[in-house]
């Protein structure tokens, strides 16, 4: 794959009102769960980024029929709870590490063999997080060490129902296990210390599945499914990605004059840490419509231009905001005082070691800035000087911070790849430049 650089410069005020693409989390769910159910699932809002069209086509290899309309709406005709069937193919998970390691869980406790791999990005990223579960309820893996992909799936034909501690905060993981226990008989439980995103469990009990959330001894949280439940083709009304959203509200806030409205965002409240953390910053973020759809609240969001003031991020505030640090540091950059961010040994594990990433990056744009094992610590001095070109290592959430902390730099800020935005973000570009930025290729 060629390169592509881009090129932001500092621009005016930015306005207009956009909708941003769907939530990826809950489009590959929605899709995975469909090919599940009994009858058609009807999904709007579907993301079409090169991740999700992954995901349609390695479940359309296990069994399901998947179609999208010339109105954009996809609908899926599943094949039942255990209905899979082995692919004839290799499943290529490209660059997400949401839908290869839920996919695992989907195909464990299904008696076939099922072969993944990945980019060169997703192929670097543990997956013994997933496969040790896994194999705990009965499914065996054959991979590269640390459970790195290339790996083989051997689904297990007796699956057993497991009781799991997380030992580190992974929505990921949990829905692995969740997913696995649909297709086995009895309850799994997987107990999580903290709070992490909860997009399976609420589209599983929108799906008809009995899932069960409770607070037990310690604080932490038991949540359960009971396998072998027959559920049923739905529809799925897609928000737009509180995580996309995010690049345009701090372009925004960060832009003197600024006025944007982001129609439909999901509101989950396990996925607005960032947003919390803007507010405390002194964002003037307003909520508008407020309502809610398959299970998930939504809201419009009216962001306005605003003095930043530096905070410090509390570390049980991360899994709500994981994919965000990038962004916030960018805000972090252009803020007067210092932010510190805690708890981000997970950003270590993404598509890149994003705290090293970021703190680099900063770096090179002339912004001060002390990385630790798990901490970032930002000291904003309200106009970065910029003037730099960002390494992104393939990885989408760097590339489009650094581009809209180019937008208010001194000095314009240039990323070496923007190729990987389309994964999770098609047509970033343009939606930014319609709302008054000014990214291009780099001059020559």
């Amino acid at each position: 794959m060629t390169p592509r650089p881009l090129q932001s410069r500092q621009t005016g005020s930015l306005s207009g009102t956009v909708r941003v693409p769907g939530d990826k989390s809950i489009s590959h769910r929605a899709l995975m769960f469909g090919a599940l159910a009994i009858g058609e699932t009807v999904i709007h809002g579907l993301l079409t980024g090169e991740d999700v069209l992954n995901t349609a086509a390695a479940m359309r290899a296990l069994g399901a029929t998947i179609t999208r309309d010339d109105h954009g709406v996809w609908r899926v005709r599943g094949v039942g709870v255990g209905g899979l069937v082995e692919a004839s193919q290799v499943l290529d998970m490209g660059n997400s590490g949401t839908a290869a390691r839920l996919m695992m869980g989907l195909v464990a406790t299904h008696p076939i063999t099922t072969f993944f791999t990945g980019d060169a990005s997703l192929t670097k990223r543990p997956m013994a997080r997933v496969t040790t579960p896994l194999e705990q309820m009965g499914a065996s893996f054959v991979s590269r060490s640390g459970g790195r992909l290339p790996l083989v799936i051997i689904g297990t034909e007796n699956p057993v129902p497991i009781t799991y501690r997380l030992p580190v905060a992974s929505a990921q993981v949990k829905s692995a296990i969740l997913l696995a226990g649909l297709n086995t008989p009895g309850v799994t439980t997987v107990i999580e210390a903290e709070p992490t995103r909860d997009h399976s469990e609420l589209m599983l009990a929108h799906f008809g599945a009995t899932v069960k959330t409770e607070r037990i001894e310690g604080g932490a949280l038991a949540v359960s499914v009971t396998g072998e439940p027959e559920i049923t083709g739905k529809t799925v009304n897609v928000p737009a990605d509180p995580s996309s959203a995010a690049f345009l509200t701090v372009a925004a806030l960060i832009r003197p004059g600024s006025d944007v409205t982001l129609t439909d965002v999901g509101m989950n409240p396990r996925r607005t840490g960032l947003y919390d953390t803007l507010i405390e910053m002194g964002a003037d973020i307003t909520f508008l419509n407020r309502r809610e759809q398959a299970g998930e609240p939504v809201a419009d969001l009216r962001v306005r231009s605003s003095e930043l003031t530096g905070v410090t991020v509390p570390p049980e505030r991360a899994p709500s905001m994981i994919d965000e640090y990038p962004i916030l540091s960018v805000a972090a950059a252009c803020a007067n005082g210092t932010t510190r961010m805690l708890g981000l040994a997970e950003l270590r594990v993404k598509e890149s070691d994003r705290l090293a990433m970021v703190a680099d990056g900063l770096a090179a744009c002339g912004v001060a800035v002390e990385a630790g094992p798990d901490s970032l610590t930002v000291h904003g001095a309200g106009v970065p000087p910029g003037g730099a070109t960002v390494a992104t290592a393939m990885d989408h959430r760097i590339a489009m911070s650094f581009l809209v902390l180019g937008m208010a730099s001194s000095q314009p800020v240039a990323v070496d790849d923007s190729e990987f935005i389309e994964t999770s973000f098609p047509g970033f570009v343009e939606l930014m430049n319609e709302l008054g930025a000014r990214i291009s290729a780099p001059e020559a």
